[in-house]
């Protein structure tokens, strides 16, 4: 150990110094004042239950591998400039902390920097708040690319504001040579300035993945497919009825953020038409603004998207709150109320978990409200109704006919087959093919046009 290391060590309490930072105290303030000072304090307040935020507060920390030693629920009359909590309970929790042996302490609540530097002289231990927790998780489940430049973009922001000056021996850095050299930039300005040169590069970087996605759309427009989206809040079931749909092996576990890059898959509808799934981040209440803009990139797909499946966790108390989060943010990526009356259909999920009366009730609730499906992804009960719901949204009014393909035009069979459902072929003796189809008024003018006349059709009624 180097003289150093001695001095360091030393200085702190030999209890403080074996705590675990792996086992968290987890804190839910409760800002109970009205007024300015209370707005001013509580960024934003949660319009769910104390316990629901405490157990959604409990579950972030788990995703991260944490031990939640114990949870509280504390109520703020007053909240202090310095420290948000009063002193008293700034003591309790201290107690707590040494005796669960902890050496962490997450507050489910925004933190300005000066409360969080004198909440952890007080403590001894490292605090983070919801906005800090959330980066924690999304630096660990990012995996391509793109997801870790938008993790390390929105955690230099985050950084940005936080930087106190905690040392002395840089007091400032010399401007100069000699005498002639005034005073330079202090420590805390060069780290500023280092943050932001890193923030721009990203941002570079950023806008490039932006252009690459705007020309992979471009592409896919080439080829129509539709684009299905899938939204919803954290753990409302989306990545396992991707999985139930589309067959793709995408992680998904009962646990907040187990997923945080997009995935597309294409996949076929019953009556023939190819469509591409897409499953994005799930969306959670307080989500900070510069996390919605660093993963704008990755949320474009939903704009971009034909139909969006709006995932509820229909088990979940507080599944209107989470709903009301969800089109919040919807909101503020132009998603307004009359695009989501034309574009949004609302899942449903996790019916399986209900009571049977629930169960029962729901579904038959369902059934009479329009652009709703009440399903359970893990059973599959009611995932076929869904993939016909999504069809007749994207196909439009379905039309029936027969139409004959002459030999010269047998080059267009596999485009009927991809656009249309065929019920029936018959292999004429000249060559040519007849076919009885259902298909969307669009394809069907779009199939006369292909064919360069309009096609001969046994019920020129229903085509």
């Amino acid at each position: 150990m180097t003289k150093r290391d001695t001095k360091s060590t030393s200085i702190i309490p030999e209890l403080e110094r074996l705590r675990d930072d792996m086992r968290a105290l987890v804190v839910v303030p409760v800002i109970k004042k009205t007024g300015r000072g209370a707005a001013e304090a509580a960024v934003s307040v949660s319009t769910r239950s104390d316990e629901s935020r405490l157990e959604e507060a409990k579950g972030l920390a788990i995703a991260i591998d944490l031990t939640v030693v114990e949870g509280l629920i504390v109520p703020v009359a007053q909240p202090k400039p310095g420290t948000l909590l009063g002193s008293g309970k700034i003591e309790e929790i201290g107690h707590l902390l040494s005796e669960h042996n902890a050496g962490l302490v997450i507050m489910d609540h925004p933190l300005t920097p000066v409360q969080q530097r004198n909440l952890e002289k007080e403590w001894n231990a490292k605090v983070i708040d919801r906005t800090g927790l959330i980066l924690e998780i999304f630096g660990r489940r990012a995996s391509t690319k793109e997801g870790t430049l938008q993790v390390d973009l929105a955690h230099l922001n985050y950084q940005k504001g936080r930087l106190v000056r905690s040392w002395t021996h840089l007091e400032r850095q010399r401007g100069g040579a000699g005498f002639m050299g005034g005073p330079g930039e202090t420590q805390i300005e060069a780290d500023r300035r280092l943050l932001q040169d890193r923030i721009v590069r990203l941002e570079r970087e950023l806008e490039q993945v932006r252009r690459t996605r705007q020309l992979h759309r471009a592409k896919r427009k080439k080829v129509p497919h539709p684009i299905v989206a899938l939204v919803g809040y954290t753990n409302a079931g989306k990545s396992t009825l991707f999985n139930r749909i589309t067959g793709a092996g995408v992680l998904a576990e009962d646990m907040l953020f187990a997923t945080l890059d997009p995935t597309l898959r294409r996949m076929k509808l019953p009556h023939g038409r190819t469509v591409i799934l897409s499953d994005t981040v799930g969306f959670i209440s307080d989500l900070p603004t510069h996390l919605v803009a660093a993963f704008r990139a990755t949320l474009e797909e939903v704009l971009e998207a034909d139909l969006i499946l709006h995932v509820r966790d229909m088990s979940d108390p507080d599944t209107a709150a989470q709903a009301s989060d969800v089109l919040r943010i919807l909101a503020d990526l132009g998603i307004d109320e009359a695009a989501r009356k034309e574009r949004l259909v609302e899942v449903w999920n996790k019916i399986d978990r209900l009571e049977p009366e629930a169960h029962d009730a729901l579904k038959e609730k369902a059934t009479h409200t329009e652009g709703v499906m009440a399903l359970s992804a893990i059973t599959g009960e009611g995932v076929d109704a869904l993939i016909d719901l999504v069809n007749d949204r994207l196909s439009g009014v379905m039309t029936e006919g027969s139409v004959t393909i002459p030999v010269d035009r047998l080059h267009l069979l596999p485009w009927i087959y991809e656009h249309a459902h065929v019920e029936e072929r018959e292999d004429l003796e000249d060559g040519a093919v007849r076919l009885e189809l259902r298909l969307s008024a669009s394809d069907s003018i779009d199939l006369e046009r292909r064919l360069g006349l309009a096609p001969k059709l046994d019920d020129s009624e229903n085509w």
